[in-house]
């Protein structure tokens, strides 16, 4: 596709009849971005919907933004090894490469750019969840505690992209679900849910092997089950993997959960 056709496309899907805004298009589809474990934007069939690379990156820019973003911006962030003028090219690419049914969830000006509200990302239903379990005064809602709610804790986000910009929201969202699943975990043995609770330390515990907190939680939901013999089992390949990754051993805290 030649710059001339590219430009033209793009005119018409901002100022023509294909500009997509929440206000112009009453109904919106229920499509879902989903960055967790891997990219995707499902249909309302739940089926994926195949992007280019250029469309992938700026949808998930923009879901991970999650407000209107100056066009200046977007083009800055995701094409930050060239010119201003190549950048802001770029971006006009992307737009014009958006499949037809897929604009309805772009809100789209001359100088700014949204996901429009109606979308779902996953991402988003994920923040909220682990700062509600974070919250360490309100009962958690019953959808809160379950299956589900490790399934979607579990996944890190955009595995593989190494755009510095999703490295550092990754990093980010790492740590934060590591926090949630712990606190899930705590949550669930106050319930008496054995089971969920060791998947969701667990889930913790292989995100990140070497984590002494996340092993703490698992320890906890044996303990808790007046299994003491896992428990020590536990404390015993947490304390061989540390010795043998990083030369050191468990602190005092871990210890005493087993009376060592």
């Amino acid at each position: 596709m030649n710059k001339g056709c590219l430009c033209h496309m793009e005119r018409q899907f901002e100022t023509g009849t294909v500009r997509a805004s929440a206000r112009e298009v009453p109904e919106i589809r229920p499509f879902r971005v989903s960055l967790l474990g891997r990219f995707s934007l499902s249909d309302e069939r739940g089926l994926d919907v195949p992007l280019a690379n250029g469309v992938q990156r700026l949808l998930a820019l923009l879901a991970l933004r999650d407000r209107v973003v100056h066009r200046a911006s977007v083009a800055g962030v995701l094409w930050p090894d060239v010119t201003e003028s190549h950048a802001h090219a770029s971006l006009r690419s992307a737009l014009a490469r958006t499949p037809d049914a897929v604009r309805s969830v772009l809100s789209v000006s001359a100088s700014e750019l949204a996901l429009v509200h109606e979308v779902e990302v996953d991402v988003r239903d994920a923040l909220a969840l682990a700062q509600r379990l974070l919250d360490g005064v309100a009962p958690a809602p019953p959808d809160d505690v379950g299956t589900d709610a490790i399934e979607l804790l579990s996944n890190d986000l955009l595995p593989g992209w190494l755009d510095e910009w999703v490295v550092s929201e990754a990093e980010e969202w790492r740590q934060l679900r590591l926090h949630a699943l712990e606190a899930l975990a705590d949550r669930l043995i106050a319930a008496s849910r054995f089971s969920d609770a060791a998947g969701a330390a667990m889930a913790a515990v292989k995100a990140e092997p070497l984590r002494e907190s996340a092993h703490a939680a698992l320890i906890r939901v044996h303990l808790a089950e007046s299994n003491q013999s896992e428990a020590l089992r536990q404390f015993e390949r947490y304390r061989s993997l540390l010795r043998s990754e990083l030369g050191i051993e468990p602190t005092a805290r871990i210890s005493e959960l087993i009376d060592i």
